[in-house]
């Protein structure tokens, strides 16, 4: 007699998170690496009007900042792992807010006083810092070091490299001394523009993620998914710095 009350599983829609999450990571960092010599690549147009650009452009240089942050894999990679088990709006504007003010510190100073380091090295340590990231989301730290980094500091000198790094290509495209700092100032207010939209569509995908049984499960597979992207893009701005 067959059994009426039997009720087929419920499928797992989101069970394939983590692989898409995955996916996501992996295909950032193959675009990446094949459309962009260096992980703050800047378009060919951008290129040219910025090096062409002469007095105060506040507009223009707005949205190049906000293009630039809302493309930066690098950027987006280390947000995502930022934020990943940030629950709170307060924590999270915490976070945010560290990393903003360590990015604008470097990208204005860097292109005001001509600092400049070596592109490759500086992207390479961007790329361990989302590897520094996925770790700290593992508790790699507190298991295999029994040292626990301060979240906090760790986000804001990380941005002080991510920051570093742009105002690093910036100063190839000889910038204009006319109205160098507003446009910097636009530019970098761009950025945090961009930061703004970019997180916004990350937490409302982690949102609904977050709400289901699969989110526990698969975070490990997520960070393990992350830290390979930080790896690829750190091994290949090395790879450039040894043989460019």
């Amino acid at each position: 007699m067959t059994n009426t009350n039997h009720k087929p599983a419920r499928p797992r829609l989101m069970s394939a998170t983590p692989l898409a999450f995955g996916v996501m990571c992996l295909a950032l960092m193959v675009d990446a690496t094949l459309g962009m010599a260096l992980a703050h690549g800047v378009a060919e147009g951008d290129k040219g009007f910025i090096q062409e650009s002469s007095g105060v452009l506040f507009w223009p240089f707005v949205y190049l900042g906000a293009k630039h942050m809302i493309t930066g894999y690098d950027h987006l990679l280390f947000l995502a792992g930022v934020i990943f088990f940030l629950y709170r709006l307060k924590d999270i504007t915490i976070y945010v807010t560290m990393f903003a003010v360590g990015h604008s510190i470097t990208l204005l100073a860097g292109v005001l006083t001509g600092i400049q380091v070596n592109a490759y090295l500086i992207d390479a340590i961007i790329g361990l810092s989302i590897v520094y990231k996925a770790l700290d989301n593992l508790g790699g730290f507190q298991k295999w070091v029994g040292f626990q980094p301060d979240a906090k500091i760790a986000t804001l000198v990380f941005g002080l490299f991510h920051g570093f790094g742009l105002a690093t290509k910036l100063q190839d495209f000889e910038l204009s001394r006319d109205g160098l700092v507003p446009n910097l100032i636009a530019f970098n207010i761009g950025v945090e523009m961009g930061q703004i939209l970019a997180l916004s569509a990350i937490l409302i995908a982690m949102g609904f993620w977050r709400k289901t049984p699969s989110f526990r499960m698969h975070a490990t597979a997520a960070n393990i998914a992350l830290m390979i992207a930080g790896f690829l893009l750190a091994g290949y701005q090395m790879f450039g710095y040894f043989t460019a």
